[in-house]
């Protein structure tokens, strides 16, 4: 009887231990690529929620600057509410400064038109709190404008400019002199930064 010798493989240490790492690189990997696209979710969700945000305020903004010029518009014409309402008769602009803005009085944010050059309105500083040249809403129809900077509502109340701009009007050499009223509202979202600038022209 012949007992034949038995060889025994040692087990593939080697290879699981390779197996081993392979999976754990996948994982890695897996964690990576999902990791990734949870930044880039969340940075597409914060662009998104910034945009709306912007595009909320510069509404607040423009809906503010429009009600500046129907508050222009009611100092300009009408006789029950303006305080000033004398001062625009449609046909001589005596009454506006030679130059520049009126800072004080009846005379606040009336100003010269120039025939060239830069306009007058860019020249003027809107500033929310600080401007002595420009009205701010309801100062001469006694109206009022709720403000606070808080969620939805304005920072400031908006402010505006009335420009008397002269223009000869007529046909066959009969002509006569009419004054225009430019109006430069701006209004303001709920940052003192978000300003909307709308103008007008007021025919009496």
């Amino acid at each position: 009887m012949h007992i034949l010798p038995v060889r025994l493989t040692p087990p593939p240490t080697r290879q699981r231990a390779q197996g081993l790492s392979l999976v754990m690189v996948m994982v890695m990997m897996v964690l990576a690529v999902v990791s990734l696209l949870g930044i880039a979710g969340t940075q597409i969700a914060l662009m998104s929620e910034r945009s709306a945000r912007n595009s909320r305020d510069q509404q607040i903004a423009l809906q503010s600057a429009e009600a500046g010029l129907i508050d222009a518009e009611i100092d300009i014409s009408n006789a029950t509410l303006s305080t000033r309402q004398y001062l625009f008769d449609g046909k001589t602009s005596a009454a506006f400064p030679a130059t520049g803005c009126g800072s004080s009085g009846d005379f606040r944010g009336l100003c010269a038109a120039v025939a060239t050059g830069k306009p007058t309105w860019l020249s003027v500083d809107f500033s929310g709190s600080t401007s002595s040249q420009t009205v701010p809403f309801g100062t001469f129809s006694g109206r009022s404008f709720s403000t606070s900077g808080a969620g939805l509502s304005p920072k400031y109340p908006p402010r505006y400019i009335i420009e008397a701009v002269p223009v000869q009007v007529g046909d066959k050499g009969a002509t006569e002199q009419e004054v225009l009223y430019r109006v430069t509202s701006m209004g303001f979202g709920p940052r003192e930064d978000v300003q909307t600038v709308v103008q007008m022209i007021y025919r009496r």
